[in-house]
């Protein structure tokens, strides 16, 4: 049995850090329900392109937000938390998870004790900027220049840029994901349930292995170096005839197979036989590299480089990572059943079962409140009931 597809989550989402999580989680097979304002909604609903013809449902939505379903829900209102309540009894909720700022959850009774007394084995998550003892206003690229990865990121004396991905909110995702395996473990050998906070700067400075240890073991200076590579050499990008290629030389042994390459013979002098004579000399070798780069096509230095077993990619497009050979047959589909537009969406990191069994497909990302009537009278709510309830507000 996959276990997964027994489990749901309900996710008070928005954005894109717990919304990633959550779509991992139904790549997973898992039920995952969003919980959305009945008036504000997500605002990730309205970037992008409006290519449905429909309000909510541009493009950027669309990327993380396949395999679940939505329910609207004002949880402002006593009336609106009494449901809530009523959603985690009758769907028997696995994991609640939201990325609220923490001085909301006992306004919004999503604090993990009030949730523990409704369902004591819940697997409670908590998404925030800097944990859940600060309310401070966290979006990706604050993290990223806070966190250090911007002073990495760029030329050196030039200016600091962001990384191409939104690390801080992937990266949390992931980190959260763990932990939510973790605790479901924990769960089927206890019974009991856990509470996990994952702060997003402290997810972020995680990745800072490096250069923390380097700079406050040793004093050493880290920051933004380009293309090259701190301790490696040669590693960086060089200019072929039509393009540029990556070329990561990992010791000594591959830098002496380097210089026996047809046009890169006068690589092969004696200071660049150690990998601290080439680090000390990196920027007059990278130009030498360079110009004989230049002189080949990246075909031809692409298939010099695999013959000598020397690591080296073309720099692609994102057009062209969509092609390569591991990609193409990877990506998750979904449908629309509206207005039958398909969407293609990255490889997930591991097959899962679910997906396995799918044909990597996927429903397509919720409406607004889409299954409001699908979950609601699921739980025993009438059609009455619902409809006023939505001329309240509540939903």
């Amino acid at each position: 049995m996959d276990v997964f597809k027994e489990m749901t989550m309900l996710s008070l989402e928005q954005a894109t850090v717990l919304p990633y999580l959550s779509y991992r989680l139904a790549m997973d097979g898992m039920k995952v329900i969003r919980l959305e304002h009945p008036v504000y909604g997500d605002p990730n609903r309205m970037i992008g392109e409006n290519r449905l013809g429909e309000e909510r449902m541009n493009t950027y939505f669309m990327a993380i937000n396949a395999g679940k379903k939505c329910v609207t829900l004002d949880l402002g209102s006593p009336e609106g938390r009494n449901i809530l309540k009523d959603l985690i009894i009758n769907l028997k909720v696995d994991i609640f998870a939201t990325n609220q700022l923490p001085r909301n959850y006992e306004k919004l009774g999503i604090d993990y004790g009030t949730l523990k007394s409704i369902k004591p084995d819940i697997v409670w998550v908590g998404l925030t900027g800097f944990g859940p003892d600060s309310n401070e206003a966290a979006y990706d690229p604050i993290l990223q220049a806070r966190g250090g990865l911007m002073e990495l990121t760029g030329n050196a004396g030039e200016d600091p840029q962001v990384v191409g991905i939104p690390l801080p909110d992937m990266g949390t995702s992931e980190h959260a994901y763990g932990l939510i395996m973790k605790a479901l473990v924990k769960r089927a050998m206890t019974g009991e349930g856990s509470r996990i906070d994952v702060s997003m700067f402290m997810s972020t400075t995680s990745w800072l292995t490096v250069p923390i240890c380097l700079t406050k073991s040793f004093g050493n200076k880290i920051s933004r170096r380009g293309n090259t590579h701190e301790f490696f050499a040669p590693v960086s990008v060089y200019e072929t005839k039509d393009g540029y290629v990556y070329i990561a030389v990992g010791n000594d042994r591959q830098f002496a197979s380097m210089t026996q390459l047809p046009g890169f013979e006068k690589l092969a002098r004696p200071e660049y036989e150690k990998n601290k004579g080439r680090i000390g000399d990196v920027r007059n070798l990278n130009d030498m590299i360079n110009a004989c780069t230049k002189t080949k096509t990246t075909a031809e230095m692409i298939e010099m480089c695999n013959k000598a077993t020397i690591a080296i990619s073309r720099v692609n497009t994102i057009e062209e990572v969509i092609e390569d050979e591991y990609v193409k047959g990877a990506m998750l589909t979904s449908r629309d059943p509206k207005t039958g537009t398909q969407i293609w969406m990255a490889p997930p990191p591991f097959m899962t079962p679910f997906l396995k069994e799918s044909n990597r497909q996927m429903t397509f990302p919720p409406r607004f409140g889409e299954h409001n009537a699908e979950v609601y009278g699921d739980i025993g709510y009438t059609q009455e009931q619902m409809a006023g309830l939505k001329e309240k507000g509540i939903i």
